[in-house]
């Protein structure tokens, strides 16, 4: 689950985003608009300045303005900065790996291996979407987003073999009884 520092942060970029190239947008402004706190708005922003994602002036004309083009910024580069991995278990992080404590070896772990399936697919989606990509508000009308699956529809024999691959009972699936 992202943070409450990872979605505030994500929403004040996406609202540079939205106005680059304007000029220096106030604080105020974005923490009104995106409903942030605005001293936790100005700890974040001064981390993203740090990260020279975001530039900043003082004074009476001054503000915050994004540093580089926003399709140039990933979603997965943000949610790696305030979050620190997009791994969901610290064995399958990938930059910031950590041996899980009270569990088998890595290598005879099944849930260490579907972790890195899901940080995997995770940064696929994540990398490959930019602060400039319009997402269409019904992107996920079906239940579904890229991934081949949609709701209601039976699996391809693909899916159902890397399903019944993944199970250990050898007991078939109601479409593998069918055939």
């Amino acid at each position: 689950m992202l943070s409450q520092r990872t979605r505030y942060t994500i929403r004040a970029l996406l609202h540079l985003a939205d106005r680059y190239g304007e000029g220096p947008v106030q604080l105020s402004e974005i923490a009104a608009r995106q409903n942030i706190p605005p001293k936790f708005l100005t700890v974040m922003l001064s981390q993203m300045i740090r990260e020279k994602l975001v530039a900043s002036r003082r004074g009476r004309d001054g503000g915050y303005w994004l540093a580089r083009p926003p399709a140039e910024i990933s979603y997965g580069s943000i949610v790696r900065l305030t979050r620190g991995s997009l791994g969901l278990l610290p064995c399958a992080s990938r930059y910031r790996h950590e041996t899980c404590k009270n569990c088998i070896s890595e290598d005879q772990c099944r849930l260490h291996r579907v972790m890195l399936m899901v940080r995997d697919e995770t940064a696929r989606i994540l990398d490959g979407l930019s602060l400039a990509d319009a997402i269409p508000e019904d992107a996920f009308a079906d239940g579904a987003f890229d991934t081949g699956l949609r709701r209601g529809s039976a699996p391809t024999q693909n899916e159902r073999s890397f399903d019944t691959g993944l199970r250990q009972s050898s007991a078939p699936t109601q479409d593998e009884r069918k055939s």
